[in-house]
Formats: structure tokens, C-alpha cells, sequence
């Protein structure tokens, strides 16, 4: 059994597709990070870095319990787990650079356009501009490269392709104000609604629906989730 630590934002639904994907046992446990449920001594046992998602699988290596958090260390680890998803071992190094290309650009910059463009209670030009064309720099990258293929890496879809989806799928939000954000990038369009197709897509996109998470912005919400811009609240 999987017990998945779970809020609605682009790296849980990465998780969750896997776990479609693969048919895993799974139990959803909320973290409502606008109430600050990620600073809790319970969650923070289970990582400790106060961020989701995470996973405890009750069933790890040598039948003892395994925590793993930071969803590239997820999806590593269940796709060594099941042997499903992970390319073929000549690619393993290919898949290892788009993940991190993944994990410490596509993410991180998507997160901060996110960011600056609609949570930072200022409106900063310089800071807006910057993450977006860092946003559209990794997406041409990405762009270029499905030009040859079908999939990131090799022949087969696998947790490289899972954790693209997972922040492509919040482009509009990433870069708001444009009708069709990928329409510049037609090799990543045609990439994402190849994912999106997928029947375990719909099914990741249900998890958690029946769950109710905190939506309003507010000065609880800003000390939960930027608590470093808070010193009375730092974690």
C-alpha cells in the first residue's frame, strides 16, 4: 500500500498519474498547504523539507517501510519498484538529464512564473518578464527535441513524459493571458495531447475531486505557503 500525500498542484498529479498509470494500491491523505498542514511535526516526519507531494510505502525494499518526497525521487522510485515506465536501460542516461532538466528548470521556473504573476503582492516587471521567457526557453528546448520523437525519451512513454505533463498541464496558468500557450511550441503541444489522451489521465485528474483544500489567498494562506517572507512565521 502507497500512502500518498497529496495537494492539487502540478508535482502531486505527476504522482498521481503514475499511480493510474500502473495500477498500484494507493491511499490519498490531504495536505491542505493554504492552511499550513505541510509544517506539521506529522508531515514533517514523513519529509522534512514541508513540501508535497510524498509517499510512505508500507511494502518497500525488504518488506520495511520506505518514505520518499520530491516527485522525481517518486517517480524513480516506483518506476524501479514496478519495472514499468522507466525506458530501456541503454536510456536510462537520457531519462536521468530530462528529468533533472525537468526537476531543476521546467519546474522551478514554472513555479516562479506562477509565482510572480499571481500570488507576489507586488506586480515586479523584471521579475514577471524573467520567468516567463525562462518558461518559453525550456518549453522551445523541449519543443525542438519532440521534433525527432514521440516520446522524451526512446521509443516508449515513461516517468520523463509523466513529469512533463504535470507542469504542462498548468500552462495557461504559467503563461496566463495567452488564448493557446503552447500553440508557439507545436512539437510540445502535440506531445501533451498525445499524454492527455491516455484513459489514466482523466483518472489522475479525478484524484482528489471529492476532497475539499482551502482556494482563498489570504494572509493565513501567504504565512503558510511563503513562510521565509515572514520571519515571525519561518518555519
Amino acid at each position: 500500500m502507497i500512502r500518498f500525500y497529496f495537494h492539487p498542484t502540478p508535482n502531486p498529479a505527476k504522482v498521481a498519474l503514475f499511480l493510474e498509470e500502473s495500477g498500484l494500491e494507493y491511499e490519498i491523505i490531504p495536505v491542505d498547504t493554504s492552511k499550513g498542514e505541510q509544517h506539521l511535526a506529522a508531515f514533517r516526519s514523513v519529509n522534512p523539507n514541508g513540501k508535497v507531494p510524498a509517499i510512505v510505502d508500507t511494502e518497500g525494499p525488504g518488506g520495511k517501510e520506505a518514505r520518499v518526497f520530491d516527485s522525481s525521487a517518486i517517480l524513480l522510485y516506483l518506476a524501479e519498484k514496478t519495472q514499468r515506465f522507466c525506458a530501456m536501460p541503454a536510456d536510462r542516461p537520457e531519462l536521468l538529464s530530462w528529468l533533472f532538466f525537468i526537476s531543476s528548470g521546467l519546474g522551478p521556473f514554472s513555479g516562479q512564473a506562477v509565482h510572480f504573476q499571481h500570488a507576489a503582492p507586488e506586480k515586479l516587471p523584471y521579475a514577471i518578464n524573467r520567468y516567463r521567457r525562462e518558461i518559453e526557453r525550456h518549453y522551445r528546448v523541449l519543443d525542438e527535441h519532440l521534433a525527432r520523437r514521440e516520446y522524451i525519451v526512446g521509443e516508449d512513454y515513461s516517468i520523463v513524459d509523466m513529469s512533463a505533463w504535470g507542469w504542462l498541464e498548468r500552462a495557461p496558468r504559467v503563461l496566463p493571458g495567452d488564448a493557446e500557450p503552447l500553440a508557439a511550441f507545436p512539437n510540445l503541444r502535440r506531445f501533451f495531447n498525445t499524454i492527455s489522451a491516455r484513459p489514466a489521465v482523466a483518472r489522475a485528474r479525478a484524484v482528489g475531486r471529492d476532497l475539499t483544500f482551502k482556494r482563498e489567498l489570504d494572509d493565513e494562506a501567504r504565512r503558510a505557503l511563503f513562510p521565509s517572507n515572514y520571519p515571525d512565521a519561518a518555519r
